[in-house]
């Protein structure tokens, strides 16, 4: 069987398998799947690199998205915050006390506070708080230090990205027969407006810029948010990405008082109403495969089925080699920060029928993506 065509050229992105796949981080063991026997692999698998190759080096940037794309990512995603003029740049959240060394900056000793993001009281720096000059004298860290020690030793190196960055990069690596995509993520774009600090207007600016203002443009936006994705849907003609939580609701909808949650979106009806603006879905991936009480992998719900039904492609997050990140069935040792059986557990979310995985490790869920191909 040849190798699928991997790529989202039927949702907008163009990408194309990497000629080289690295060895997996973790074996291939060959376990039974939960699933109810193989289905025909119909559809191509896109490997998200979640924030970069963030299981390597500080997420968010270039040095992880540069990585990710040597490593075999078909698209690299950056989750965009806003600077105190406007730019958008490539961090996780507002609030950088956990992903750069400002708390080492005392010039900055005084920026430190507590807002309401979403509800939530949040202290510490905040990317409003700074102009994008001055936070380029900031350099990134490692989020997750005791979890992955090795990824610290490159603390203090890298700047923080600007989205306008991030799109240079992918054009610059797309060369010959691959193209690199982008799928940024709007962070808290209510909270973010509220302050007159709009997210999605640079957005749609630096995709016009870059003539990416097209639907086979190799871009995806995304949000845990519903009205900017249904407001973006009239300013762009870019593939969307309804992003989805295992509890809560979109804060935009709380914040006017609605009672949708996310559970509701993902209903054969909400998932048909999403249809109306997005083509992908990005849910949690217990929402596709669930975990009984012992945290072991049950049989997969009929989500993914019920999202193909509606015209939506499904893209799970987030796939992460750690055993901590993993189902106990597929855990190696007793070391929660030691390499398990991602592979198995990346299989199984392939015979689920998935059309994309989000991934720490994009060598790790390429390499899965070609020994399951080869299986098939």
């Amino acid at each position: 069987m040849k190798l699928l065509a991997i790529g989202i050229a039927a949702a907008g992105i163009i990408a194309t398998p990497s000629v080289a796949v690295a060895a997996p981080s973790a074996p291939v063991v060959d376990k039974p799947t939960t699933t109810q026997g193989p289905k025909k692999p119909t559809r191509s698998i896109t490997v998200f690199a979640h924030r970069g190759a963030s299981g390597y080096r500080p997420e968010h940037t270039l040095a992880a998205y540069e990585l990710a794309i040597r490593q075999g990512a078909d698209v690299i995603e950056p989750d965009l915050v806003s600077t105190k003029d406007g730019v958008l740049v490539a961090r996780h959240e507002n609030e950088i006390s956990g992903t750069t060394d400002v708390a080492s900056h005392p010039e900055f000793a005084d920026r430190r506070t507590t807002k309401v993001i979403d509800g939530v009281d949040v202290t510490g720096w905040f990317t409003e708080d700074f102009t994008l000059a001055e936070l380029k004298t900031l350099r990134a860290i490692e989020r997750l230090p005791q979890v992955r020690p090795g990824n610290t030793v490159y603390d203090g190196r890298y700047e923080v990205p600007t989205f306008d960055e991030v799109i240079e990069l992918a054009r610059r690596e797309s060369r010959g027969r691959r193209t690199i995509s982008v799928a940024p993520e709007t962070k808290h774009p209510t909270y973010f407006r509220s302050i007159g600090l709009d997210l999605s207007k640079p957005l749609v600016r630096s995709l016009r810029q870059a003539g990416w203002d097209r639907r086979n443009a190799p871009v995806v936006i995304q949000s845990f948010e519903t009205s900017n994705l249904r407001e973006l849907a009239r300013w762009t003609r870019v593939p969307l990405v309804q992003l989805t939580s295992g509890s809560g609701a979109p804060y935009d909808l709380v914040a006017q008082g609605g009672s949708t949650t996310y559970a509701d979106l993902l209903t054969p009806e909400g998932l048909r109403d999403v249809a109306r603006y997005a083509r992908w879905i990005g849910p949690e991936k217990s929402q596709v495969i669930p975990r009984d009480a012992s945290g072991a992998h049950t049989e997969p719900t009929s989500l993914v089925d019920d999202a193909h039904r509606a015209g939506l492609k499904v893209a799970v997050y987030t796939i992460r080699d750690e055993n901590r990140f993993l189902p106990t069935d597929l855990r190696t040792g007793s070391d929660p920060n030691a390499r398990g059986d991602v592979a198995t557990e990346l299989r199984r979310y392939f015979e689920a029928d998935v059309d994309g995985v989000f991934a720490d490790y994009p060598d790790t869920a390429v390499a899965a993506r070609a020994a399951w191909v080869k299986r098939r």
